[in-house]
């Protein structure tokens, strides 16, 4: 197989994309996927979907297939350092899903989304714990998903309040992404929240890091907490971007010379509410060619 940097100019150029999960648009003033992309063809280049395999996909992500319109496949029920969760069932429902989706990539947060015995369905997301140990068993993890489904798979950086280990989460990434051979999917709300909770600066780490490895963004609006003297953030998907995330995607994308995708992270809110998030991001993003890459 050749190197991921050979392999990354096939990926298609999907522009910004807006991202979805199971039954998001129930809740009132939810973002319509179809509807973005109806007034907005430009915010909504491709549909990211969330897919927790119990569940499968709902209404929206179905429609959105149907039409044939562009998707990624966002796994939310694996810890991919853990080779049981390589079940042949899940496998199977993976491949059947992808089939109905087509998407262009895998991707997924690459850190415990249970521990102990796996339970599908509890959606616990801690971070990856960043010692040198945790490296080989995740980028194991990302090969055996590529070589089962035939895409390819890039890690995220979760979010958290706290981070154990003592390395940087970008060197641990850029760790993964060497031995597993792939690219990466850079969350700059996520890195947002690592950067704070060390102590570091936005950019903190950027210098060495394997930009040419990025293929995604995603950027998130998030919410300053206060709880008995700990500040933290919330991933709450909302229309407030704090300026630290500004930082980082707007160096991200000045870096990553094979970005193929950006996802603006907003399904639970309102369109006219959302329009200046896509506005800004794709302000940061001019249209060029991959293949000049």
């Amino acid at each position: 197989m050749p190197d991921f940097l050979a392999r990354v100019r096939a990926l298609p150029r999907l522009g910004l994309g807006v991202s979805t999960e199971y039954g998001a648009r129930r809740q009132d003033g939810a973002l319509d996927p179809l509807e973005l992309r109806r007034r907005r063809p430009d915010c909504a280049g491709f549909l990211e979907v969330g897919v927790e395999v119990v569940k499968g996909l709902d209404d929206d992500a179905r429609a959105w297939a149907a039409a044939g319109l562009p998707t990624t496949y966002h796994f939310l029920d694996i810890n991919l350092d853990d080779p049981d969760d390589f079940d042949p069932p899940w496998l199977a429902a993976v491949r059947t899903l992808a089939t109905e989706l087509r998407p262009a990539w895998l991707c997924g947060d690459a850190g415990l989304w249970h521990l102990g015995r796996r339970d599908r369905g509890h959606m616990l997301l801690l971070p990856p714990i960043l010692v040198e140990e945790a490296v080989a068993p995740l980028a194991d993890g990302l090969v055996a998903l590529r070589e089962a489904t035939g895409l390819e798979v890039l890690p995220e950086n979760p979010p958290g309040a706290a981070f154990v280990g003592e390395l940087h989460l970008l060197d641990f990434f850029a760790r993964v992404a060497e031995r597993a051979d792939t690219g990466l999917l850079l969350d700059c709300a996520h890195l947002a929240m690592f950067q704070r909770a060390r102590g570091h600066a936005p950019r903190t780490g950027f210098d060495g890091f394997p930009w040419d490895r990025v293929v995604e963004l995603h950027v998130a609006g998030g919410r300053v907490h206060d709880t008995a003297g700990l500040a933290w953030v919330e991933d709450d998907h909302g229309t407030e971007v704090l300026p630290d995330t500004w930082e980082i995607a707007a160096e991200a994308v000045a870096r990553a010379v094979n970005l193929r995708a950006i996802v603006v992270e907003c399904e639970r809110n309102p369109i006219d509410a959302v329009l200046p998030l896509f506005d800004r991001v794709a302000a940061l993003w001019p249209a060029r060619d991959p293949e000049a890459a």
